[in-house]
């Protein structure tokens, strides 16, 4: 069958669709808070750089501490569930910040705690997410899933920033944080509705009265699989590396830009929302690309295209600021949104279905635990030398980020593989075949 004649399928799946529309839904209004808390830190508390940056560390350090042991619970569970309690526990989270701005007790702590705490529901919720569309769909339709998932993320935010950028302006950024809260009830409320039975995970058999495998043996099973992997371990290399050079910028261009240009929450969001046009076009060309050039140079080349998009914020004049940073935003966009979509789609074809979530975790664990460290060196950086210049460092190790994949086996990938039933560990061998308010969001590990 023809990808022609499958992609209305898709559109016709009720589960799927519920599914879209509830991560679509949460994708618009998490871009109210991707601008809002960062403003409400930089404006309202006037916080300097380091603890500023600090926001993102919080945010991103769940995924170092608690990635693995998420894995192996998104393993042992139905992943359903886990997306709903995840959902609820966020909206939670953000309603405490306009409630604790109304009462005049917010403080820089308990962004950090509410960042932590929305870090360690994320860690949960995309491990299963990502493993809960192999289950939903068929394996041949993953690139179109993923497509149409990535296409919801771009439109988010291709208008979303503008939209969060006057709605701040109009009712104030802890106001607006409540609309993100409500989005999050709003996608759990269509992950309830998804009626297609989930599968009880497979367990490994054993004798009876003995206890199974241990936490320690499964998060062991899970690094084994993904070290072993040599496709994984060079897609996870150049993800870890954009990651890590991409938030030393990243994690200050905000602050750069409102305090050292005099950036409004408007102009913030009409900057971003046209740098994020390059994440639609990649999105809807992705699966195109693949299918013309084959699965693995296309990841090269996407990675190749993402790396130089920090440049032109570096190089941005003063007066030419908006354009240069909504060019780069296109840039890495468009390569991001390329690169995610077909990475994530191979790495779970390839996975065996008892361990998509200690795969999706082990890599989360690798390259979204870069981010935590990218955003203390630029926080740290910004103070030091000054946020200029700390942008020129992640735009120069930036450049660099292509190189595992270009010279790892991923180049001679065709198409997308069936999953390899091999012992966990040994190397799946297939030759047939983003931080916060910033326009370049950190890579998707999983």
């Amino acid at each position: 069958m023809s990808s022609a004649q499958r992609r209305p399928g898709l559109i016709r799946h009720p589960d799927f669709v519920k599914l879209w529309t509830a991560e679509t839904i949460s994708q618009f209004g998490t871009q109210v808070s991707l601008l809002a808390l960062p403003l409400i830190a930089a404006i309202i508390l006037r916080v300097p750089p380091l603890e500023f940056a600090l926001l993102a560390t919080f945010e991103f350090l769940p995924f170092i501490l608690l990635s693995l042991p998420a894995g192996v619970w998104v393993d042992r569970l139905r992943r359903r569930p886990i997306l709903i309690v995840t959902d609820i526990g966020r909206a939670i989270a953000l309603f405490s910040v306009p409630v604790a701005v109304f009462f005049d007790v917010l403080t820089i702590w308990q962004l950090y705690a509410v960042g932590f705490f929305m870090g360690c529901m994320t860690v949960f919720f995309d491990v299963a997410y990502q493993s809960y569309l192999p289950a939903l769909v068929e394996r041949q339709d993953l690139v179109e899933g993923n497509s149409k998932l990535e296409i919801s993320r771009s439109a988010a935010q291709i208008t979303g920033p503008g939209i969060a950028g006057i709605l701040i302006g109009l009712i104030t950024a802890p106001i607006a944080i409540v609309v993100d809260s409500v989005s999050f009830l709003l996608s759990a409320a269509f992950l309830l509705l998804i009626r297609r039975p989930e599968p009880v995970p497979a367990r490994p058999a054993v004798v009876a009265g003995a206890k199974g495998p241990s936490m320690r043996t499964e998060i062991a099973e899970g690094l084994r699989y993904v070290g072993g992997n040599r496709y994984l371990r060079s897609i996870s290399a150049t993800t870890a590396l954009s990651n890590l050079f991409g938030n030393i910028a990243m994690s200050i261009l905000l602050l750069y830009l409102v305090r050292e240009l005099g950036f409004t929450a408007e102009l913030l969001g009409i900057t971003f929302s046209l740098g994020s046009i390059g994440f639609l076009v990649g999105a809807v060309g992705a699966n195109r690309l693949a299918a013309r050039f084959g699965v693995g140079r296309t990841i090269v080349g996407s990675a190749m295209l993402f790396g130089p998009a920090l440049l032109p914020i570096a190089l941005a004049p003063a007066d030419l600021t908006l354009p240069f940073v909504a060019a780069g935003g296109f840039l890495g966009g468009l390569g991001g949104a390329i690169y995610n979509i077909n990475q994530v789609s191979f790495r779970q074809a390839i996975t065996p279905e008892r361990i998509q979530g200690r795969m999706n975790a082990t890599m989360r664990f690798i390259v979204w635990g870069t981010i935590p460290v990218g955003t203390i060196m630029g926080g740290s950086l910004g103070g030091l030398i000054g946020l200029h210049e700390t942008i020129w460092v992640g735009a120069i190790g930036s450049l660099f980020a292509f190189i595992p994949v270009a010279l790892g086996p991923v180049r001679s990938i065709l198409t997308m593989p069936e999953p390899e039933d091999s012992t966990v560990g040994e190397a799946v061998d297939e030759t047939p075949r983003p931080v916060a308010g910033s326009p370049r969001a950190s890579l998707d590990d999983s």
